[in-house]
Formats: C-alpha cells, sequence, structure tokens
C-alpha cells in the first residue's frame, strides 16, 4: 500500500485542547454561558480548535480521545501520581461532560476508558494503526514525544487555533540524539513535577539526556554506576526504587486494543442539519467556525 492509500488519521487529546480552551478565555472572565447559564468556553474552544485542526492537516480520518477519571493504573503504582494537581475551576467542572456530548453531536469518534489517560488511548491507536496509516496528533503534552515513529508526527498547539510546533521521528532525534522510546527513560530520572512523581532528585533534563545518550537506558546506567563519579552514583542509588518507579509511570501504555474498522473514524459531514443540531444547542461560536470552514 503506497502512501496515497494510506489513510491519515487525526488524534486529538481531548484533555488538553478543552483545558487550553477554557484557560485562553477564562483569563479574561469570559465564560459564554448558555441559556441556562451554564459556561460553555472551554466547550466552544474545543470544538473550534478541533474543527481548524481538521482543517489545517486535513486529515481523512480522526478520534478524540479523552480521561474518563482522575484515577488510573497510575494511581494504584503510585500514590502521589497527579496529586498536586488543583481542583478544576468550578467554571470547568460542568463542561467535562458537556464537551464530549459536543464531540459527539457533531460526529466525531470518541474514546475513553476507566482506569487509562488519554495518552494511553492514544499511544495504543498509534501502536494499532502502525504502517497502515499516516497519523497526526494535536496535544499540548510533552510525554508523547515517547510515540514519535516514521510515520507519526505530533502537533504541539502553541498560539491560537493555528500555530502549532511539529515534531517528526527526524526532529527528535536530530534534536535530542536519542529516539523517541529512550525519552521514556530521561523521564526516570528528571521525573514530572506536573504529574507529581520526582525521579531521581538532583537530576535535570540535561544530565538526563547525557546518561540515557551514554547508557541507552535506566537499565544500563544502573549497571555503569560504578563508572559514575560518586555524587551522581549516591544520587542514583538513593533514589534507586523511585527511578523505577518512575519509569513505570513515565512510560504510555499502548496495548489496549483499539482495532476498530477505519470506517468509524470517518470524519463527519457538516451538513445544514448538523448545523441546525449545533445551533439549537446555543454554540454560535462553533457554528461560525464551521460556517468560515466549511461551507462550499
Amino acid at each position: 500500500m503506497d502512501n496515497q492509500e494510506k489513510p491519515h488519521i487525526l488524534l486529538i487529546d481531548g484533555m488538553a485542547l478543552l483545558f487550553r480552551s477554557f484557560f485562553a478565555t477564562s483569563a479574561m472572565g469570559h465564560y459564554f454561558p448558555n441559556a441556562a447559564g451554564v459556561p460553555t468556553n472551554g466547550v466552544q474552544g474545543f470544538a473550534r480548535h478541533t474543527m481548524t485542526a481538521t482543517s489545517i492537516f486535513k486529515p481523512t480520518h480522526m478520534a478524540v480521545c479523552w480521561d474518563m477519571s482522575a484515577h488510573t493504573f497510575r494511581n494504584d503504582l503510585f500514590d502521589g501520581y497527579k496529586a498536586n494537581r488543583p481542583a478544576p475551576a468550578p467554571e470547568l467542572v460542568p463542561q467535562f461532560d458537556m464537551t464530549r456530548s459536543v464531540s459527539e453531536l457533531i460526529g466525531w469518534k470518541n474514546y475513553g476508558i476507566l482506569g487509562m489517560e488519554a495518552d494511553d488511548l492514544i499511544g495504543s491507536m498509534v501502536e494499532t494503526w502502525d504502517g497502515k496509516a499516516e497519523i497526526t496528533i494535536v496535544t499540548g503534552d510533552k510525554d508523547l514525544l515517547q510515540l514519535l515513529r516514521p510515520g507519526v508526527q505530533i502537533a504541539f498547539m502553541k498560539k491560537g487555533y493555528n500555530v502549532y510546533d511539529i515534531y517528526t521521528y527526524e526532529r527528535f532525534v536530530e534534536e535530542y540524539g536519542i529516539s523517541p522510546k529512550q525519552f521514556i527513560d530521561t523521564k526516570a530520572f528528571t521525573g514530572d513535577t506536573s504529574d507529581g512523581y520526582p525521579g531521581v532528585k538532583g537530576i535535570g533534563p540535561k544530565t538526563a539526556l547525557k546518561l540515557i545518550k551514554e547508557y541507552g537506558s535506566v537499565e544500563g546506567v544502573i549497571e555503569a554506576l560504578h563508572e559514575l563519579t560518586p555524587g551522581m552514583r549516591k544520587k542514583i542509588e538513593e533514589d534507586i526504587d523511585m527511578l523505577h518507579l518512575s519509569r513505570k509511570l513515565a512510560e504510555i501504555h499502548c496495548a489496549i486494543d483499539m482495532n476498530d474498522s477505519i470506517e468509524n473514524l470517518a470524519i463527519p459531514i457538516y451538513d445544514t442539519e448538523k448545523r441546525e443540531l449545533i445551533e439549537r444547542e446555543g454554540f454560535s461560536m462553533i457554528v461560525r467556525q464551521a460556517d468560515s470552514l466549511f461551507k462550499k
């Protein structure tokens, strides 16, 4: 199958787009309440961002992946996982379910599995379609760099609805000098403050990258402890359990069965009927965006 025939699947990190859209306008105190007084700024921003992404990347198919609950298998591994995250703003709370409903109303294929994060669903989609489709992932989450491979690109949201920083497999290897899979090992050392796990105290990104370039993996570094400076060896030995645990927490789980047929991921047609449905729900900004993008 040559590239012309391969589908191009757009994978949307739903939570990342919803949060970004919410904070983009809530910072100015704009919540765009609907007729019932419920804020819709995150919902409408999410839909507008996703629609714009489809017009920029021109995929043949797409899916939106969601976190389903705060508790995932990573919390079972480590109590402190994401424990430092503040509770969502009260104006955002009603928008979680509403955004997913709007996504379904528009006709996008949505995935969410209890106990799993959106990252794990995206990773499993990448695994499922590896070699069979070109994939573009839209997110704000650097953790997803580990999923890069030939045929997969990640578009990190930068500004507004249409400015992206795009990473390909080639760009990653050129910039980091390691493979995307080895990115997991660097995170085992640095930890992740936003996810609340510490890695090895006193080891930052530069040192972590240097260690992995030299020794290949967490295991490689541990086997070579005797070659390291006494100070470095002490840091690693003192935090060795956390190093192993951080390695587990950093790795995206790519083995969920996501084997939906490609037809289920077809991009919905925006027609008069769809337009009326969205308008009836009071989402005038989504309608305006869709009109400007898809009206022939």
